[in-house]
C-alpha cells in the first residue's frame, strides 16, 4: 500500500478490527438510524468543523459499531489508532465521459475553446473501435477505483450507430467491475437527434442495456418539441433522463427551465438530471430564481462540473476570463435542489487534465465556488447526493452499511483541502485495496504514441 502508517495486521485481511480515534464528516453519517442519536449528542466536532470524533468497529466487511471517540473499543480485535485522521465513505461520480477520456495527445483541442472541443470530438470518433474504447475506459475506471470511487455514471456518445459499439463495451466493463464499481451509462446525442427516426433505435438500445436516455441541450429552433420527444421515448421504456443543459454563457439558454416544465406537464415519474447549467450564472437574478423554483417543484437534480466549465467557458486567446462558468451552487443548495459535483471529462478535448479523483473535484469546487465558511453539508455533493441521483443506497456511513471507506491522514477539512491526498487508504468491504494508479505509458500504443 502507498499510504504510510498502514498497520501490518490489515495486510492479512482481518475480518474484525477497530478504526480508533477518527474524524467523520457529519454530513456523511446516516441520520435515519436510531443508533445515531447518542453519538451525535456526545461527540463534539473538533476544530470548529462539521466533524464527529468517533471509533468504528469493522466486522465481516461492514461497519458493526460507531461510538464516540471517548468510548474505549472492546478488547480482542486489533485496533488501528488513526490519530484524528478523517474517514469518508467511498465517492460517487455521477457524470463522466469515459469514452472520450485519455485522448488528448491523439486529438487535442488547439485553442481550448468549446467550439474547438466539439470539432475535435467529431474527428476523434473515427478511432472508437471496441478495443480502443475498452482500453481507455478501463484505464479511467482503474483511476476511479484507486482514488476511492464506488459508483460511476458515464455518458456515451451515440451518433450514427456508435451507440451499439459503445454500449457493448460498457456492458463488458460493467461485468468486469461488478462488486467494485457500480456502473451506469447515458446514451448521449445532440437534442436535435430526437427529430430523427433513428432516435427510436437509440432509445431501444439504451433500454436493452439498462441505461439512461440523454441529450445535449442548447438554444435552437424546435427545442421544446425535441425535449418533449426525449421524454416521450423514455416514458414507455421506463428510462430515466440525464441531459447536458445550457453549457454556455448565453443568458438566453434556458434548457433547464424547459426540462423542468416538460417533466411537470407530462407528469413524468422517472428521475431527471441536468448537468452543467452554466447559463444560470449570467442570467438576471429574477430569471434564474424563477427557473430554480421550477426545478425544485419538478424534482430535477443538477450536476455541476466545475473543473471542465472553468476550463472552457469565457475562454478567448490572450484575454483573462471574466466568468467562472460554474452554475449557481449556493443558490441550488439554498433552494433544497439536489446538486452533485462530478469529474466530467479527463484528458480529452473538453478538459486537458483530470484523473477521475473526486477529492480533487471536491477541493477545486470548494475553492471555485466558495463553498466553505461554513462547509456545511457539501460533502453530500460527492457522496450521498450523486448516489441518490443514480438510485443507489451508498455514500453514507452507518451501522450495518458496507465498510467502503477512504482514510486520509488529514485531520480536518482545512488539511484535506490544502494538500493532494495521494497517500489515502481505500477500504472496500473492510479490506484495504491496492491504490497504485495505472501508468499513462500503458496507453501509448492505444492513442498512437507507442
Amino acid at each position: 500500500m502507498n499510504a504510510p502508517g498502514l498497520p501490518e495486521f490489515l495486510r492479512s485481511r482481518p475480518t474484525h478490527y477497530w478504526l480508533q480515534n477518527v474524524r467523520l464528516p457529519l454530513a456523511c453519517l446516516d441520520p435515519s438510524v436510531p443508533w445515531q442519536t447518542p453519538i451525535l449528542a456526545l461527540a463534539t466536532p473538533p476544530l470548529a468543523e462539521e466533524l464527529v470524533a468517533a471509533n468504528l468497529e469493522i466486522q465481516h466487511g461492514r461497519i458493526a459499531t460507531i461510538v464516540p471517540a471517548s468510548q474505549i473499543p472492546t478488547p480482542g480485535p486489533p485496533v488501528w489508532d488513526l490519530r484524528q485522521a478523517m474517514v469518508w465513505p467511498c465517492f460517487v461520480d455521477c457524470h463522466t465521459h469515459l469514452d472520450k477520456g485519455q485522448t488528448w495527445f491523439r486529438t487535442p483541442n488547439p485553442d481550448g475553446t468549446f467550439a474547438s472541443a466539439l470539432t475535435a470530438v467529431v474527428a476523434e470518433h473515427q478511432y472508437w473501435s471496441a478495443d480502443d474504447l475498452y482500453a481507455r475506459m478501463a484505464f479511467g475506471l482503474r483511476c476511479s477505483y484507486a482514488h476511492g470511487t464506488q459508483a460511476v455514471r458515464t455518458h456515451l456518445d451515440c451518433p450514427d450507430g456508435q451507440g451499439e459499439v459503445s454500449f457493448g463495451v460498457f456492458d463488458r466493463l460493467r461485468q468486469d467491475w461488478a462488486g467494485k464499481i457500480a456502473l451506469q451509462a447515458v446514451g448521449l446525442v445532440s437534442i436535435a437527434y430526437y427529430d430523427r427516426p433513428e432516435a427510436v433505435t437509440l432509445a431501444d438500445t439504451v433500454a436493452r442495456y439498462g441505461g439512461i436516455l440523454g441529450g445535449v441541450i442548447s438554444p435552437q429552433p424546435g427545442l421544446e418539441d425535441q425535449i418533449d420527444r426525449a421524454f416521450a421515448l423514455a416514458e414507455p421504456r421506463g428510462l430515466d433522463l440525464d441531459f447536458h443543459a445550457d453549457e454556455s454563457l448565453d443568458p438566453a439558454a434556458e434548457g433547464l427551465r424547459i426540462v423542468a416544465e416538460t417533466k411537470l406537464r407530462r407528469g413524468f415519474t422517472g428521475r431527471v438530471t441536468c448537468g452543467h447549467c452554466c447559463s444560470l450564472s449570467v442570467q438576471a437574478a429574477d430569471q434564474a430564481q424563477a427557473t430554480l423554483a421550477l426545478v425544485k417543484t419538478a424534482e430535477v437534480s443538477v450536476v455541476s462540473l466545475p473543473m471542465c466549465n472553468l476550463y472552457l467557458q469565457d475562454r478567448q486567446p490572450g484575454r483573462m476570463p471574466r466568468y467562472r462558468g460554474v452554475t449557481l451552487l449556493p443558490e441550488l443548495r439554498q433552494g433544497n435542489i439536489p446538486v452533485a459535483l462530478a469529474s466530467d471529462n479527463c484528458r480529452d478535448a473538453f478538459f486537458a487534465y483530470g484523473d477521475h479523483d473526486m477529492v480533487e473535484v471536491f477541493t477545486q469546487a470548494v475553492r471555485i465556488g466558495q463553498l466553505d465558511r461554513p462547509l456545511g453539508d457539501w460533502p453530500h455533493a460527492v457522496t450521498q447526493t450523486p448516489a441518490q441521483i443514480m438510485g443507489l443506497a451508498v455514500g453514507q456511513m452507518g451501522v450495518g452499511r458496507p465498510a467502503d471507506l477512504v482514510v486520509f491522514k488529514a485531520r480536518s477539512f482545512s488539511e484535506l483541502l490544502s494538500r493532494p491526498q495521494g497517500d489515502r487508504v481505500v477500504i472496500r468491504q473492510g479490506t484495504p485495496i491496492d491504490t497504485t494508479l495505472p501508468d499513462y505509458a500503458e496507453l501509448d500504443a492505444v492513442v498512437g504514441l507507442g
